[in-house]
């Protein structure tokens, strides 16, 4: 994670420096069902709305007409043996409102799995397959139970 200091300045020759936002932002599905122009980003605690706001539109050219944050406090949960509580980061939560006539859909990044599935079924049917023609071709072979009679 970089940092909002900058470095300090060393006399010489130019020196090549990138300064990178000690920003974040985190897409997030949302549990409620929103309206296709509303995206939900889990974003660093010191972002600002328009920060969010700033960051989209000048980074990923996406038009913004609001951004809503709140903070969402972090679970809490107490140590059955020793009593003591502990307690997960609380967590902003950024919703973008885009115009009426963008729509985002939320990417499906398991939409090959069926695909896979079937054709993961498909080979192991050949496989066994495979196997029985095997056992048809080996079984006069020497040494396999086959081959010789009591």
């Amino acid at each position: 994670m970089s940092t909002r200091w900058y470095p300090i300045y060393q006399r010489g020759n130019p020196q090549l420096r990138v300064f990178l936002p000690n920003f974040w932002m985190k897409l997030i599905r949302s549990r409620d069902e929103q309206p296709k122009n509303i995206v939900t980003f889990s974003v660093s605690m010191q972002m600002t709305k328009y920060d969010v706001k700033n960051y989209l539109e000048k980074i990923y050219k996406i038009p913004i007409v609001d951004v809503r944050t709140r903070i969402e406090m972090g679970s809490t949960k107490r140590d059955q043996v020793y009593g003591y509580l502990t307690k997960n980061d609380d967590v902003k939560i950024a919703y973008v409102t885009m115009p009426k006539n963008v729509e985002f859909t939320f990417p499906d990044m398991f939409a090959k799995k069926d695909e896979a599935q079937k054709s993961d079924e498909k080979s192991l049917e050949d496989t066994k397959q495979g196997f029985k023609k095997f056992l048809e071709r080996n079984k006069k072979r020497p040494g396999t139970p086959g081959w010789f009679s009591i």
